[in-house]
């Protein structure tokens, strides 16, 4: 099973990526701004439910992708593509994958973001290797060639 979203910013739809048997797959370009986390969450959460999730792995996994988006859209340009990907059996892992368009030069640091106190900053990297099992960062020529930072959470 395949399922792709775009938000509304783009007008075209990508065409579906192709998932090995037995896999489930959900693709989500962001907008990158402040809204860009609640949008991943609120997406995410009835795909994460329809491939049977509990409540609690759904909670952890939302929490995970809300910091991985929120690092992208603080640390990095665009653009923010959001990829989920699961077993179709329920059992295994959820790998949350969030792309972006590589670190954001320091000069570029303005806006929404860059105005934010100290004291809302440095906790997302600990809340994500504390949920996660394994996590990291690379390039992946699955999601466009974009910085991919990923983390592995249990599902079954």
């Amino acid at each position: 099973m395949t399922t792709t979203t775009i938000s509304r910013s783009r007008p075209r739809r990508p065409a579906p990526q192709a998932a090995p048997a037995g896999e489930h797959v959900f693709v989500l370009p962001l907008e990158h701004g402040p809204l860009a986390p609640a949008t991943a969450r609120h997406a995410a959460r009835p795909v994460l439910t329809t491939w049977g999730l509990t409540e609690d792995q759904i909670y952890d996994t939302l929490l995970v992708i809300s910091e991985l988006v929120t690092n992208a859209v603080t640390h990095a340009l665009p653009p923010v593509v959001l990829h989920l990907r699961a077993t179709a059996d329920g059992a295994g892992h959820v790998r949350v994958h969030v792309g972006d368009g590589g670190p954001r030069p320091p000069s570029a640091a303005t806006g929404w973001a860059a105005n934010r106190p100290a004291d809302e900053h440095g906790r997302g990297d600990t809340i994500i290797t504390t949920l996660a099992h394994h996590t990291g960062t690379g390039t992946d020529p699955d999601i466009d060639g974009l910085i991919d930072h990923w983390a592995d959470l249990t599902a079954a």
